[in-house]
Formats: C-alpha cells, structure tokens, sequence
C-alpha cells in the first residue's frame, strides 16, 4: 500500500499545530520512557504502522528493553510495568477507545495515585496528541521507512 496523501506538504499550518502539541508534551516534565509507552500503545490499539514502527524505535532509544516492548500490548498480564505505567497505559486505552470504554472513574482514580494534577493533564495531552498523529497516519496510509 502507497500512502494516499502527503499532508504535511499539503497543509503546512496542520502539520505545525502538531509540532506545537509536541514542543508542549517536551516541556511537561514526563518521563520521555512513559511518553513513548504511551504513544506505542495508543498507536498498536489504532492499528498505526507509521507510528508503531517509529515509536517502537523512540522507545528503544529512550532505554526501553525488547522484553517490556515485545510484551506491552499484554501488559497487565505481566510484572514488567511499574504501578506508574501501568496507570497511565489503562489511561491510555481508557482514552484511545472513549467510544467503546468511557473513562471510568476506577481508572481514574487509579491515575490519581501516580501522578499529580498538572501530570495527568499533561499525559491526557500526550494521548490525544498520539491520538491525531494516528489518525493522519492511518487516514492518509503513511508506511513505515
């Protein structure tokens, strides 16, 4: 499969705001190992090639083992995850499926526990922010280099 579009070059302006959302998520303060745990996980949940394949590498070069990566779409069937990730990583699927799950109080209650407010803000940015980076990559049929 082609991708269908180039977007970026297509509008310059989109593809900016996006940079802007990520030039935000840098600033946070959040851990550069959990965002990449979350954008992968968001990213295989929405069946994006373009943004698995570049943030399985991202997460490689953050210090990710292969064992943490190879098992994170089974996550809460292992040890390997610490209470933390394991709290935003349910954020995560919580937020990437909203239509299907909500976003049930447990969780976040659960969310509560690990991090603080301006955190939980901030990890929500980086979900919707993945979010829409999947969405270019999967409506536009971008393939992985």
């Amino acid at each position: 499969m082609s991708a269908r579009l180039n977007w970026y070059k297509a509008s310059p302006e989109a593809y900016k705001a996006m940079l802007g959302l990520e030039q935000a998520l840098e600033k946070s303060g959040l851990e550069l190992s959990l965002l990449e745990l979350v954008r992968l996980r968001a990213s295989q949940l929405n069946e994006c090639a373009f943004c698995v394949n570049m943030h399985a590498g991202d997460a490689r070069q953050a210090g990710e083992t292969e064992q943490r990566l190879q098992c994170l779409s089974v996550w809460r069937e292992t040890s390997f995850f610490t209470p933390r990730e394991r709290a935003a990583l349910a954020w995560t699927e919580s937020l990437t499926l909203v239509a299907q799950r909500a976003a049930p109080q447990t969780l976040f209650e659960a969310l509560r526990e690990q991090f603080t407010d301006k955190e939980m803000v901030d990890l929500t940015l980086a979900i919707s922010t993945i979010n829409a980076w999947n969405r270019f990559g999967v409506g536009f049929a971008l393939q992985p280099e």
